[in-house]
């Protein structure tokens, strides 16, 4: 088998993993969804303008790619799931290396390119094409446009290739995956707070970004920073090839009883409750996935911060980012640590016991509320503190605490225990982002209008947050009601 063979039998079958559930049509509509936003963006692009420079807009593109890079790059973290897990009589390809001529790190290489042209073909092309419609009517240069893809497309796979590198250390040395992640931590830290290192010099495409057009053109410089690009994803990519473990060993582990300690303090959910919940952090600890689970909601938060106060003291735009704003976003922010619940184990095996399936997605969103709201709570503590805005603490930690329940109810609502799978179904994508945007809209330009008429902002976020309870409430009736007739 080539390598152009596994790429292609990889490709198909992250296709299959994704519409298997939400179907082919639905699943073909998502780079339509993205699109749409992207043309929508285009129209509007001299609104925006208004308030940001259009250099600050290329660095707020190039940040959100790469974190996009970083999220997608961190399949190395997987490595003993894929190994592990079947689907009835089917496995991954990756685990194909027990039965084929095939080494992994052929295997896990084919992962990385599958990913690099899944998403860059679901997300990337069509987030372009979406501007290239909104050119004629807005004046865009189509050579900008490609030079701004071509940019993009470099940032997303460094940040992808950086995450894989990391995650690979992860899984062959925790301390030298600390280590590592210590020194990229130091190194944005000493970007975005301290100011000693430009933006170019942490993503080089953003480098070669601003030496063309609509930039001012410098060709010598474009073409240095491009090449320092390509070179460090090239040599992550290479590192990381090189450290992946020739075999994954699977290694039986056993700990102690550890349900009834659970059990013994979880007496106040129920007898039902009491059980699942229990179990839940049971597979928690057993699985290894609290530390995967941990840097998955703490780094978006750690970035969530930093870019908040980047924006008020490094760019100093007066958009009015304070401690309510702050608060919303790490309510909307953490509803992906629920997805992580969902892939802990598969769920089939609970058609052996007597559990239904809406009991079990009510306990994911308890032990999700549970994981979760201590540390939003200390980092809206802590930006509170830093911005100097103690006095709105009580409102941003309500803020916090109404909108993560929200999310997380109405995520569970719509999306059962499929919530990865079932966010790329359009249909029910849209529905998501309408049900998140409109309140996040709404929090957002009342918790900006506090300086300016603080009683009518705060009778407009009573209201939000009023609504948004009243709705958590329906949503979280209505699971019974959706996912009561759907099997494990």
């Amino acid at each position: 088998m080539t390598a152009k063979d596994l790429l292609k039998l990889m490709l198909k079958e992250e296709f299959r993993t994704h519409t298997n559930y939400s179907g082919r049509s639905r699943f073909m509509m998502f780079p339509v969804f993205v699109f749409v936003l992207s043309l929508g963006s285009g129209l509007t692009m001299d609104k925006m303008l208004q308030t940001v420079t259009l250099g600050q807009f290329a660095i707020f593109a190039h940040i959100s790619v790469f974190m996009y890079g970083l999220s997608v790059g961190a399949f190395g973290l997987m490595g003993r799931e894929y190994l592990e897990r079947r689907y009835g009589r089917s496995n991954y390809l990756v685990a194909m290396p027990y039965l084929l001529p095939l080494s992994f790190k052929t295997t896990f290489l084919g992962i990385y390119l599958r990913d690099a042209v899944f998403y860059i073909v679901l997300m990337l092309v069509p987030a372009t094409l979406g501007l290239v419609a909104a050119a004629p009517f807005m004046g865009f240069a189509i050579t900008s446009i490609g030079v701004f893809f071509v940019a993009i497309l470099t940032t997303f796979m460094f940040g992808m290739s950086l995450s894989f590198l990391v995650s690979v250390v992860y899984i062959r040395n925790v301390k030298a995956f600390l280590v590592l992640t210590a020194a990229i931590a130091v190194i944005f830290v000493l970007f975005g707070v301290v100011g000693v290192i430009g933006p170019e010099y942490v993503m080089p495409s953003l480098g070669f970004q601003m030496n063309v057009r609509p930039f001012p053109v410098h060709i010598g410089s474009a073409l240095v920073f491009m090449a320092v690009a390509i070179a460090a994803t090239v040599l992550m990519t290479a590192l990381a090839y090189a450290f992946v473990e020739v075999r994954i060993s699977i290694v039986t582990q056993s700990y102690g009883n550890l349900l009834p300690r659970y059990y013994s303090k979880a007496g106040w959910f129920g007898e039902e409750g009491r059980a699942l919940i229990s179990k839940e952090f049971v597979d928690l600890r057993r699985s290894g996935t609290v530390a995967k689970m941990f840097f998955s909601f703490v780094l978006p938060l750690l970035f969530l911060s930093f870019t908040v106060w980047f924006v008020n003291y490094g760019l100093a735009i007066p958009v009015g980012f304070n401690a309510v704003f702050y608060a919303a976003m790490v309510g909307f922010v953490g509803v992906m640590m629920y997805s992580w619940l969902n892939n802990i184990d598969l769920s089939e095996y609970y058609s052996t016991l007597p559990v239904t399936v809406p009991r079990l997605i009510k306990a994911r969103v308890t032990v999700f509320l549970l994981l979760t709201l201590g540390i939003s709570a200390f980092f809206v503590v802590a930006i509170s503190v830093l911005n100097g805005e103690t006095n709105l603490l009580w409102l941003a930690l309500i803020v916090m605490f109404v909108t993560s329940l929200y999310m997380v109810v109405m995520t569970a609502y719509l999306t059962g225990l499929k919530t990865n799978t079932f966010l790329f179904d359009t249909s029910v994508l849209m529905k998501f982002s309408l049900l998140s945007f409109f309140p996040d809209l709404c929090l957002t330009i009342l918790s900006f209008s506090l300086r300016a008429d603080w009683l009518v902002a705060f009778l407009g976020i009573a209201l939000v947050c009023g609504s948004l309870a009243i709705s958590t409430l329906f949503f979280y009736r209505g699971i019974d009601r959706k996912w009561s007739a759907t099997q494990f």
